[in-house]
Protein backbone atom coordinates (compact mmCIF):
# COMPACT_ATOMS: atom_id res chain seq x y z
CA UNK A 1 0.00 0.00 0.00
CA UNK A 2 1.41 3.39 -0.94
CA UNK A 3 0.41 6.88 0.07
CA UNK A 4 -0.58 9.75 -2.18
CA UNK A 5 0.46 13.36 -1.77
CA UNK A 6 -2.40 15.80 -1.13
CA UNK A 7 -2.02 17.34 -4.59
CA UNK A 8 -2.20 13.91 -6.25
CA UNK A 9 -5.20 12.96 -4.12
CA UNK A 10 -7.04 16.17 -5.11
CA UNK A 11 -6.41 15.56 -8.83
CA UNK A 12 -7.55 11.95 -8.59
CA UNK A 13 -10.72 12.94 -6.71
CA UNK A 14 -11.52 15.38 -9.51
CA UNK A 15 -11.00 12.67 -12.15
CA UNK A 16 -13.07 10.15 -10.18
CA UNK A 17 -16.02 12.53 -9.83
CA UNK A 18 -17.44 11.56 -13.22
CA UNK A 19 -16.78 7.82 -12.90
CA UNK A 20 -19.43 5.21 -12.23
CA UNK A 21 -18.80 2.34 -9.79
CA UNK A 22 -17.37 -0.69 -11.58
CA UNK A 23 -17.38 -3.16 -8.67
CA UNK A 24 -19.96 -3.73 -5.95
CA UNK A 25 -19.50 -5.28 -2.54
CA UNK A 26 -22.78 -6.74 -1.30
CA UNK A 27 -24.00 -9.02 1.47
CA UNK A 28 -21.19 -11.60 1.22
CA UNK A 29 -18.59 -8.94 1.91
CA UNK A 30 -15.09 -8.83 0.51
CA UNK A 31 -14.66 -12.28 -1.06
CA UNK A 32 -11.83 -13.58 -3.24
CA UNK A 33 -13.92 -13.08 -6.38
CA UNK A 34 -14.56 -9.44 -5.48
CA UNK A 35 -10.83 -8.93 -4.90
CA UNK A 36 -10.10 -10.46 -8.33
CA UNK A 37 -12.65 -8.16 -10.00
CA UNK A 38 -11.17 -5.10 -8.28
CA UNK A 39 -7.69 -6.19 -9.37
CA UNK A 40 -8.84 -6.62 -12.99
CA UNK A 41 -10.56 -3.22 -12.94
CA UNK A 42 -7.44 -1.54 -11.53
CA UNK A 43 -5.31 -3.14 -14.25
CA UNK A 44 -7.66 -1.79 -16.89
CA UNK A 45 -8.47 1.66 -15.50
CA UNK A 46 -6.00 2.64 -12.71
CA UNK A 47 -8.70 4.68 -10.94
CA UNK A 48 -11.99 3.04 -9.98
CA UNK A 49 -15.04 3.51 -7.80
CA UNK A 50 -16.40 0.69 -5.66
CA UNK A 51 -19.95 0.68 -4.29
CA UNK A 52 -20.49 -0.95 -0.90
CA UNK A 53 -24.02 -2.08 -0.08
CA UNK A 54 -24.57 -2.03 3.65
CA UNK A 55 -25.03 0.54 6.37
CA UNK A 56 -22.06 -0.37 8.60
CA UNK A 57 -19.50 2.44 8.35
CA UNK A 58 -16.81 0.46 10.16
CA UNK A 59 -17.19 -2.39 7.66
CA UNK A 60 -16.71 0.05 4.74
CA UNK A 61 -13.54 1.44 6.32
CA UNK A 62 -12.31 -2.12 6.89
CA UNK A 63 -13.04 -3.06 3.27
CA UNK A 64 -11.07 -0.07 2.01
CA UNK A 65 -8.06 -0.89 4.19
CA UNK A 66 -8.16 -4.56 3.21
CA UNK A 67 -8.41 -3.75 -0.52
CA UNK A 68 -5.48 -1.36 -0.31
CA UNK A 69 -3.39 -3.85 1.63
CA UNK A 70 -4.07 -6.87 -0.61
CA UNK A 71 -3.87 -5.12 -3.98
CA UNK A 72 -1.14 -2.57 -3.20
CA UNK A 73 -3.28 0.42 -4.16
CA UNK A 74 -3.94 3.81 -2.59
CA UNK A 75 -7.18 4.98 -1.06
CA UNK A 76 -8.21 8.21 -2.76
CA UNK A 77 -11.58 8.86 -1.17
CA UNK A 78 -14.32 7.26 0.88
CA UNK A 79 -17.57 9.17 0.68
CA UNK A 80 -20.81 7.58 1.75
CA UNK A 81 -21.05 4.11 0.27
CA UNK A 82 -18.49 4.80 -2.47
CA UNK A 83 -14.82 3.96 -2.25
CA UNK A 84 -12.29 5.35 -4.72
CA UNK A 85 -8.95 3.56 -5.15
CA UNK A 86 -5.97 4.16 -7.42
CA UNK A 87 -3.10 1.99 -8.57
CA UNK A 88 -0.80 3.04 -11.42
CA UNK A 89 -0.53 0.53 -14.25
CA UNK A 90 2.60 -1.60 -14.35
CA UNK A 91 5.29 -0.30 -16.69
CA UNK A 92 5.05 -3.45 -18.83
CA UNK A 93 1.49 -2.51 -19.86
CA UNK A 94 2.33 1.06 -20.83
CA UNK A 95 2.60 1.35 -24.62
CA UNK A 96 5.76 3.04 -25.82
CA UNK A 97 6.03 4.92 -29.09
CA UNK A 98 7.82 3.07 -31.87
CA UNK A 99 11.10 4.68 -32.92
CA UNK A 100 11.11 6.44 -36.29
CA UNK A 101 12.38 4.36 -39.22
CA UNK A 102 15.73 5.36 -40.58
CA UNK A 103 15.97 6.54 -44.16
CA UNK A 104 12.83 8.52 -44.94
CA UNK A 105 11.89 11.48 -42.85
CA UNK A 106 8.51 11.06 -41.23
CA UNK A 107 6.05 13.67 -42.44
CA UNK A 108 2.46 13.85 -41.34
CA UNK A 109 -0.13 13.22 -44.05
CA UNK A 110 -2.06 16.34 -43.24
CA UNK A 111 0.95 18.55 -43.95
CA UNK A 112 0.74 17.82 -47.70
CA UNK A 113 -2.90 18.90 -47.95
CA UNK A 114 -3.59 22.59 -48.32
CA UNK A 115 -6.11 23.97 -45.92
CA UNK A 116 -9.25 25.29 -47.59
CA UNK A 117 -10.86 26.51 -44.44
CA UNK A 118 -11.26 30.26 -44.14
CA UNK A 119 -9.78 31.87 -41.06
CA UNK A 120 -12.33 32.34 -38.28
CA UNK A 121 -13.99 35.73 -37.97
CA UNK A 122 -14.90 37.39 -34.75
CA UNK A 123 -18.46 36.53 -33.84
CA UNK A 124 -20.84 39.08 -32.41
CA UNK A 125 -23.63 37.84 -30.23
CA UNK A 126 -27.16 38.70 -31.23
CA UNK A 127 -26.19 40.35 -34.53
CA UNK A 128 -27.17 38.69 -37.78
CA UNK A 129 -24.78 38.11 -40.66
CA UNK A 130 -26.46 40.73 -42.90
CA UNK A 131 -26.25 43.47 -40.29
CA UNK A 132 -22.58 42.77 -39.62
CA UNK A 133 -21.70 43.34 -43.26
CA UNK A 134 -23.40 46.74 -43.47
CA UNK A 135 -21.47 50.01 -43.19
CA UNK A 136 -20.99 51.33 -39.70
CA UNK A 137 -23.48 54.22 -40.02
CA UNK A 138 -26.58 52.19 -40.93
CA UNK A 139 -28.36 49.57 -38.91
CA UNK A 140 -30.28 48.16 -41.89
CA UNK A 141 -28.87 46.45 -44.95
CA UNK A 142 -29.10 48.49 -48.16
CA UNK A 143 -31.78 47.58 -50.66
CA UNK A 144 -30.50 46.50 -54.01
CA UNK A 145 -31.93 48.23 -57.07
CA UNK A 146 -33.02 45.74 -59.65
Amino acid sequence: MFELKPIQRRELRAKAHHLDPVVSIAGNGLTENVIKEIDAALKAHELIKIRVYGDDRDARVGYLQEICKQLDCAAVQSIGKLLVVFRPQPKALVVKEAPAKSGKAATPRTAARPTTKAPPRAKLRGVSERVRKTPLGSARPKKSAR
